[in-house]
Parts: C-alpha cells; structure tokens; sequence
C-alpha cells in the first residue's frame, strides 16, 4: 500500500475559489475514478495558500493505472482547465506506512471511502 501526498500552492486569494470549483465539479470525478481518498485539508498555521490531499493505492502500479484513467477524462480535463491559474506549484509525495500502521491505514481509509 501506499499514500500520494499532493499539494497545491494557490495565489494568494485563490485558496475559496478553488475549494469552491473542486467541491462543485473536481471531487466527484477524482473520487470515481481515483477513489482512495484519504484527506482534503488547507493550510491553516505554517506555509499559507495551500491545498494538502492524500489518496491510497494498493500500488504504484495502481496508482499510474487510475491516474492516467483520471487524465483521459473529459469532465477531469475540463475542471483541470479551470482551476490550473490559481495553481502557482505543485508537490507530490509517495509514502509507504509503517508495517505497524499499514492494518489501521486500511480502516481508516474503508472508514472514509464507505
């Protein structure tokens, strides 16, 4: 299993916006196809103006696989369309949980994705 950890540096201003077009249009496509969502979060304290999201996948493998499915999606490409000016860069991370953690990563993911 692991975690890809994506952050998104908005322009300054942009971070409602941007909540706004992804909760209206971004989630529901992500979601289907993406589908291990496993956190939504903007920076309250520290580094300012930035989205935090963090999807799990049972592999990399899986993970290239859903996101070149995401990628190829017209309504995906539409909202990418619309909400790429607010970005001004992005981060992405791959984690691998700890042995310890990877049974209590699975339920707490069911948890969130139903």
């Amino acid at each position: 299993m692991i975690v890809e950890e994506r952050m998104y540096t908005l322009h300054p201003g942009k971070a409602p916006e941007y909540l706004k077009a992804y909760k209206e249009e971004g989630v529901t496509v992500q979601k289907r196809i993406l589908g291990g969502l496993f956190g939504y979060f903007f920076t309250e304290v520290g580094t300012q103006n930035q989205i935090v999201h963090m999807w799990a996948y049972e592999s990399f493998e899986e993970r290239e696989k859903r996101r070149a499915q995401l990628g190829a999606d017209p309504a995906w490409q539409a909202y990418v369309a619309k909400i790429r000016p607010f970005i001004s860069f992005q981060e992405t991370r791959i984690m691998k949980p700890a042995p310890f953690f990877e049974e209590s990563l699975r339920k707490m993911l069911k948890a969130c994705n139903g």
